[in-house]
C-alpha cells in the first residue's frame, strides 16, 4: 500500500457498521513507458512492476491481481448464498502475503455504510493465507442495471434450497466487476459467527449496480428471517480506515 499522508478526510465508512476515521494515500501514475515493460526480463516486466518504484506497490500488493477460472459450486448456507471454488481460483497479495480466493457471498442490505447510509447489497470475496490469515474484498451495489456476475449465476441461485449445494461448472472471479482502483482498507473481523478478528478488509470505493430482480432472488433464496442479513452497527474501537487513491493524470 502507498505511503500514508497526515491529513484526514471528512468521510465516514462504517463496517457492519462501525464509524471509522479515514486516512488518505496516493501514488502517481507512470508518465514514461520506457520505465516498465509488458514482457518479462530485464527487471522491467509485470512481475517486477511493484519493485521498480515505491509508488507502484499496488502492482505487487494490490487488492485484485491474479484471479482465474476454476470449478465451483453454488451453496445456499441458509443465512446467505455463496459461491464455493473447488479449484485454484487465484489469489491477492497484501504486504507480501498471498491470500487465496475460496468463496464469495452476498449480504442485503450492505454491511458497510457510507456517511450513515447503506446500499442495497454487498458482495464479499473471502481469501485465506497458508498461515490462516483472512482477507476480504467487498463491493457494494445500488439499484440499476443487472450485475454481470449474478446474471451468470441466476439460474443456480433460484433453484438451490437452503442447506443444498449444486455444481456450477467453471466460474471465473474475473466476471466480478470491481470497476475502480480506489479502495478503503482497514483491519476488522468477519461479520458473521465466529466473528474472527484480524481480518484485512478491502472495500472498493466504486458503487456497482444490481437489478431489483437479482436482489429479490438473493433474499428469497435464504431461510425466513435472513432476507436482511447485514450485521448491526459495531463500535469503531479507535480503528482507522485508510483510503487508497491512484494519482490522476
Amino acid at each position: 500500500m502507498a505511503s500514508i499522508t497526515s491529513f484526514l478526510l471528512l468521510v465516514s465508512l462504517v463496517l457492519a457498521s462501525c464509524s471509522l476515521t479515514i486516512c488518505f494515500a496516493s501514488e502517481y501514475e507512470v508518465e514514461k513507458e520506457s520505465e516498465f515493460a509488458y514482457v518479462e526480463g530485464g527487471g522491467k516486466g509485470p512481475r517486477s512492476w511493484g519493485k521498480i518504484d515505491p509508488h507502484w506497490e499496488a502492482c505487487g500488493k494490490g487488492h485484485m491481481q491474479d484471479y482465474r477460472a476454476a470449478p465451483a459450486a453454488v451453496k445456499n448456507r441458509g443465512h446467505d448464498i455463496a459461491v464455493i471454488w473447488k479449484g485454484d481460483a487465484g489469489k491477492i497479495t497484501i504486504n507480501d502475503t498471498n491470500y487465496h480466493l475460496k468463496q464469495c457471498h452476498w449480504h442485503s442490505p450492505s454491511e458497510h455504510t457510507f456517511n450513515g447510509s447503506r446500499h442495497v447489497m454487498e458482495l464479499h470475496l473471502v481469501h485465506y493465507s497458508s498461515q490462516g490469515g483472512i482477507a476480504v474484498a467487498a463491493i457494494v451495489y445500488e439499484y440499476g442495471r443487472p450485475d454481470h456476475f449474478l446474471s451468470k449465476l441466476f439460474r443456480h441461485i433460484t433453484r438451490v434450497d437452503p442447506g443444498e449445494e449444486i455444481g456450477a461448472g467453471i466460474i471465473s472471479p474475473g466476471d466480478i466487476k470491481f470497476g475502480s482502483r480506489k479502495y478503503y482498507r482497514y483491519t476488522g473481523s468477519l461479520t458473521s459467527p465466529p466473528c474472527t478478528e484480524g481480518v484485512i478488509w478491502t472495500v472498493i470505493k466504486k458503487v456497482r449496480t444490481v437489478s431489483r430482480e437479482q436482489v429479490k432472488a438473493i433474499r428469497d433464496a435464504v431461510h425466513d428471517g435472513y432476507e436482511a442479513n447485514a450485521r448491526p452497527t459495531q463500535s469503531s474501537d479507535g480503528r482507522t480506515v485508510f483510503e487508497y487513491t491512484p494519482g490522476e493524470i
